[in-house]
């Protein structure tokens, strides 16, 4: 065994070992679509005296944790994304209206004057107790909240709704809550005033409520000038009188104010919590909203990991029976790949998402590509030679296929940067587990899989018998293909033609079927609901057309499921929704609930032709720096064909376009421009050997050696997005379907139609064939190549 292979094995045991310690010790990160709860973005906007920026964006982050925090939810996240957003993350919550009901009182309180009853009331009196505010003394009586609002007057003060439904005309705020420094909920058993709600201010906004309250002690007790409202998002949340003992122009100082009343604890404590928590530097709007039922998630882990131990078993399988002994041993390093990027994203805190948890099972099928490589170029090597020895034979093709393992992962490597950088929400994820499994792939096959397969090529049996290795003997589609050595090259515009009329049918079905956007990119609701009892879906459309959703859209999904699109919905109307499908069904279960609005998703839908843009621009630029202009070019085309024909597909079948398809379609970008580049690279290894001859042969010879490869890898992929198809249920049967459609129009168009662009674009080209690469300089006296460790010179 050689050094370096000595220390190729010693690395790969010492991250295996750090891989199952981490495995064993840590628990992933589960995202919202797997352990269920609730996600919401959030869109901080423009005020009259802030400005939507980062810095109080950070500040309006802080209060809404504060709110959050009272709601009791276990380890709630909250993020700032971009200048003016923020992501809320509430594990396990189902029902979000509580959640939203908490955040969406989100405008800037104030204290306003009251300047006497309005000119009609909003709704009943009821004899109910008013508040009072008061220095450290009894109060008055407190009062139920009611809901009601009416637009500014002419002087500038709003029309509210008291607490008992009365109008109260309302002087222009007179401080702000951001003034607000503290507002706590005490319970005062010395002078019996019960559970109550002490205030205190900032310096200055202190002094504007003594002011305040010292004006309107001036009016006479009972009279409605003599309250202080309190206004939170256009509702009056108190407005008590101000207490008999408070002089006209004293007022109240900040640090003893008292809101006094029959409170219950807990009114007392939500009364605190929106005085304090509504101190908001912004108002904010949820723009996007997710919840998703913890059954849901739970199904969709045990479904994908069924798919990722089924279709692995099947690509180890099959590249056994391909590659044999060095095939089986591929295998054991397709398990240490799992092993190893299943850690990385644990180490990393990686929030697993379930398009990332498809991303991980995917990789284990991309992650066969490069032993592929490495052992078809070997095969060739020996094929070539085959007096050398089977080490050298397995070295000359790791030192062959790094050059198209490097260029392959790149292009796959931008793919998921543009996703984890242009995405959002769970493709996100997608991205993240994409790129680790990449860099995951490449230390299997180049340091695991190098480590295995020279170890066993030193072993006497393998040598003895060559044919147990996988790499002596050819493999059955490289003979049949060197036996019949068609001519595919021969009319490349026979092929561009057949993949024009292709498009053709694809631009038809976008023309004619129309592309179905889901709701991520055209704004609205979509909520999955489980019934008790089977509902036909006319039943269903009937039953929301009588409880006036008559243009819901709804359709089947999973075993008897229903899934209801709508435009604008709020909670509210979502359980007048429910109740209305309960009468049909019986019990009705949210299992998935997605809000968009209107402004995010036109954003999200200009962001995926960004990213769509942005894919082929930047893997345009890669492969021109790479590779001739020709074929950079070319394999664009190609690259432009397959994002045709998959957007196609999907518009004749019906099927949702959305953000995990967006996910999909950069996957197979990258995997379209990874199965080019295989090819441009033996295309321009052998033209540089013989530079004389017709580009056209040297292209038919190419693709013929690369074949083997493309099917080989194509077929790993094949098996583990099949069983993600058929075992990974709903969530994850159009991601499968997209990459599958996509692959095998990947695999179909980097060999029939990017070559065949590639040799009309050089028709016109005026540039030389590449130039042949130098062999490695040897050092000075030394006359004879360093030989094979195996061989010991002896020739007869």
């Amino acid at each position: 065994m050689t050094r370096a292979t000595t220390v190729r094995a010693v690395l790969a045991a010492a991250v295996l070992l750090v891989s199952a310690l981490i495995t064993l010790t840590m628990s992933p990160r589960l995202g919202l679509d797997l352990q269920g709860g609730t996600r919401m973005v959030l869109q901080a906007k423009d005020s009259d005296t802030a400005k939507a920026d980062r810095e109080s964006t950070d500040r309006t982050l802080e209060v809404l944790r504060q709110r959050i925090d009272s709601l009791g939810v276990a380890e709630p996240t909250l993020t700032r994304s971009g200048e003016d957003r923020i992501i809320v993350e509430l594990p396990d919550v189902q029902d979000p209206r509580k959640a939203a009901e908490v955040i969406g009182r989100t405008a800037q309180l104030s204290f306003h004057a009251v300047q006497g009853p309005g000119t009609q009331d909003k709704g009943p009196a009821t004899q109910d107790k008013g508040p009072a505010t008061q220095d450290n003394g009894p109060g008055a009586q407190d009062n139920d909240r009611a809901d009601g609002k009416t637009d500014d007057r002419a002087d500038g003060g709003p029309t509210l709704a008291d607490e008992q439904g009365r109008s109260l005309d309302l002087g222009p705020a007179r401080l702000s809550g951001a003034g607000v420094k503290d507002a706590t909920a005490v319970f005062d058993a010395q002078q019996g005033a019960g559970w109550t709600v002490s205030l205190d201010f900032h310096k200055k906004a202190g002094q504007d409520w003594t002011r305040l309250t010292g004006e309107a002690a001036c009016h006479p007790v009972q009279d409605e000038r003599r309250r202080v409202a309190i206004v939170l998002d256009q509702q009056i949340i108190s407005s008590p009188q101000v207490s008999p003992s408070v002089g006209c122009g004293v007022g109240l100082p900040s640090g003893s104010t008292q809101i006094t009343g029959s409170f219950s604890a807990d009114e007392a404590r939500e009364l605190a919590l929106l005085i304090k928590g509504g101190a908001l530097p912004l108002p904010v709007e949820i723009v996007e909203q997710r919840t998703v039922g913890p059954t849901l998630g739970a199904a969709a882990i045990d479904a994908s990991a069924r798919a990722a131990l089924i279709g692995a078993a099947a690509t180890a399988l099959f590249i056994t029976v391909v590659y044999r002994l060095f095939g089986a041993l591929a295998a054991v390093a397709l398990a240490a790949y799992g092993l190893i990027s299943y850690a990385a994203l644990v180490a990393l805190g990686v929030t697993l998402t379930l398009p990332g948890l498809a991303g991980f099972v995917l990789a284990i099928g991309m992650a066969v590509d490069a032993n592929v490589l490495v052992f078809e170029r070997a095969r060739e090597e020996y094929a070539q030679r085959p007096g050398r020895t089977l080490r050298s034979s397995l070295t000359a093709g790791f030192r062959g296929a790094w050059s198209a393992v490097a260029d392959s992962n790149v292009t796959t490597l931008i793919a998921a940067g543009l996703l984890f950088f242009l995405g959002s929400g769970p493709v996100k994820g997608f991205g993240v587990t994409l790129a680790i499994g990449v860099i995951a792939s490449m230390f299997s096959a180049l340091v695991i899989a190098r480590a295995l397969t020279e170890i066993a090529s030193g072993a006497r049996f393998v040598n003895d018998y060559r044919g147990v290795n996988g790499i002596a003997s050819p493999g059955r589609v490289r003979t049949w293909l060197t036996r019949r050595n068609p001519q595919l090259m021969r009319s490349p515009r026979r092929w561009l033609l057949i993949s024009t009329a292709l498009i053709a049918v694809a631009v038809l079905g976008i023309v004619v079927r129309g592309v179905n956007l889901g709701v991520e990119f055209t704004g609205g609701r979509l909520v999955e609901y489980s019934t008790s009892r089977p509902v036909d879906v006319e039943r269903a459309r009937s039953a929301l057309a009588d409880a006036g959703f008559g243009d819901a859209e709804v359709t089947t999904a999973g075993a008897g499921d229903l899934s209801v699109r709508t435009g604008k919905l709020d909670d509210d109307g979502e359980q007048v929704l429910r109740a209305a499908l309960a009468e049909e069904g019986g019990k009705t279960t949210k299992i998935r609930d997605e809000l968009i609005g209107p402004s995010l998703g036109d954003e999200l839908r200009r962001n995926a032709l960004i990213a769509l843009g942005i894919a082929v621009l930047v893997q345009l630029a890669y492969l021109a720096i790479r590779f001739r202009w020709t074929f950079a070019l070319a394999s664009v085309g190609a690259l432009v064909h397959d994002v045709i024909i998959l957007v196609g597909a999907f518009a004749w079948l019906g099927r949702t376009v959305d953000g995990i398809f967006l996910a999909a379609l950069l996957t197979v970008i990258g995997y379209s421009v990874n199965d080019s580049v295989v090819v441009f690279d033996r295309l321009r290894e052998l033209w540089a050997k013989a530079r004389r001859t017709p580009v056209g042969t040297i292209a038919n010879q190419a693709v013929l050696q690369t074949v083997p490869r493309t099917v080989n890898t194509g077929m790993g992929a094949l098996f583990i997005l099949t069983a993600l198809a058929v075992l990974g249920g709903d969530s994850l049967a159009d991601f499968a379907l997209a990459l599958l459609i996509g692959i095998c129009v990947g695999t179909y168009s980097s060999v029939l139609t990017a070559v065949p662009a590639a040799l009309v674009l050089e028709r016109s080209s005026k540039a030389p064939p590449p130039a042949r690469k130098r062999a490695p300089s040897r050092r000075s006296g030394s006359r004879t190549a360093r030989r094979d460790p195996l061989d010991n010179g002896a020739r007869v």
